[in-house]
């Protein structure tokens, strides 16, 4: 077969109406509004990323409550708490602080 006739056979079939607008509808589809695929893989990307930010504060948030719990129910880790990160003391007591 001759390339001159797979082209004319491939042409023929490619301008055929239905095959058109097969072509226009799926470049429609994919490129075009609002709901295109494009856009349609860009909103369930930002889906999945929200959802990881979503679970990540959850998580925080319950570590948050456990060490709230902690504070109200021991006074050691409470007062172990305010020295670590507010650098109080005890009366005559000296404090230093050591920079790396």
């Amino acid at each position: 077969m001759s390339w001159k006739k797979i082209w004319e056979s491939l042409r023929k079939w490619l301008l055929n109406k239905y095959v058109l607008t097969c072509i226009v509808f799926a470049v429609v589809l994919t490129f075009c509004g609002e709901q295109s695929l494009i856009n349609r893989a860009r909103m369930s990307m930002q889906i999945r990323e929200l959802k990881k930010e979503k679970q990540e504060s959850i998580d925080q948030s319950e570590q948050y409550r456990h060490d709230i719990e902690m504070l109200e129910t021991n006074k050691d880790s409470l007062e172990r708490f305010a020295r670590e990160h507010y650098y109080m003391h005890a009366d005559g007591e000296d404090v230093y602080l050591i920079n790396e």
